[in-house]
């Protein structure tokens, strides 16, 4: 039987540790939306972005989930914090903007326009995205026109709603994640490629 030479195989050895380091980087996803992300009423933990790594790091994914997530914002507000939020290594974000604009009478043409705007450049920038409408805020159309997914949250009033019946409580979110896990755990394996 022939031995191979020693070098050969710490060469390989490094190969294939430079290989399986390379398959097992961190994934960075980054929530990024209004208080639906942010998670008023609730704990921090029990925010979606919490819940969701919890969740993907169970099912054996390796992932960052940050929640950039904050109160009252706009789509617009978005835009001026777009290059804070989003930081160099981010792998996927998912956008959930547009019931602030609606509450301050911005138009649903500006709206739009400025979520296109968001989505355009997180795809320039190589990055994947989810865009996220709340309740009857529908933004499938701008998922389309932009050539990505999208998850619609809608729950009924009640059990699932934080003490303001408006917001999410931490089961309402855990079951909008669960409906959207498909659409994310599709986003993984494109990042992974990457």
């Amino acid at each position: 039987m022939r031995m191979l030479p020693l070098r050969f195989l710490l060469t390989l050895f490094a190969v294939l540790l430079a290989s399986a380091a390379a398959q097992a980087r961190t994934i960075h996803i980054v929530a990024f939306g209004d208080s639906a992300t942010e998670g008023w009423l609730v704990a921090r933990d029990e925010a979606y972005p919490a819940q969701l790594q919890t969740l993907l790091r169970k099912k054996g994914y390796d992932v960052s989930v940050t929640n950039e997530g904050i109160s009252g914002d706009t789509t617009a507000g978005a835009l001026k914090r777009f290059d804070a939020a989003i930081a160099p290594g981010t792998d996927i974000v998912l956008v959930e903007f547009g019931t602030n604009d609606l509450r301050h009478h911005v138009s649903p043409q500006r709206m739009r326009a400025n979520l296109n705007e968001i989505v355009r450049t997180l795809r320039k920038r190589g990055i994947e995205v989810l865009v996220i409408g709340l309740g009857s805020l529908d933004l499938a159309a701008v998922a389309r026109a932009n050539g990505v997914p999208y998850a619609q949250w809608t729950l009924p009033p009640g059990k699932y709603r934080a003490r303001d019946n408006a917001h999410f409580n931490a089961e309402g979110y855990s079951i909008v994640i669960a409906r959207m896990l498909p659409q994310v755990e599709e986003l993984l394996k494109h990042a992974a490629r990457k």
